[in-house]
């Protein structure tokens, strides 16, 4: 189901004025995707983007098309690790928030 209009904005607004709620997201992000729930992962990252650099700036950065960016991140999209990885990097980079990685016992 696509998110509505209004929910993408109140994401984005919030993500604008609250960087721990930024933080929250990405970090949510990337546990998924290391859990191995790759769908839920790729959602929520696809909102991070959306909220954050948006898929235009993103696409610019890492030298990839934003359609392309946006298909890797849809329902249906697969993202090779290499471009996965560039992304959250410059994610990191460009929204300040820096992932670290713990083990647990």
């Amino acid at each position: 189901m696509p998110l509505t209009r209004n929910f993408r904005e109140t994401v984005k607004a919030r993500a604008e004025r609250d960087a721990a709620f930024r933080a929250a997201l990405l970090s949510e992000a990337v546990e998924a995707l290391l859990d191995g729930d790759t769908a839920t992962g790729k959602t929520v990252l696809r909102d991070y983007i959306n909220a954050t650099v948006g898929f235009e700036s993103l696409a610019e950065s890492v030298g990839k098309d934003p359609k392309s960016l946006m298909r890797m991140f849809s329902k249906t999209g697969n993202p090779r690790a290499e471009n996965l990885f560039a992304i959250i990097h410059h994610l990191q980079e460009a929204t300040g928030v820096q992932l670290e990685v713990k083990t647990v016992a």
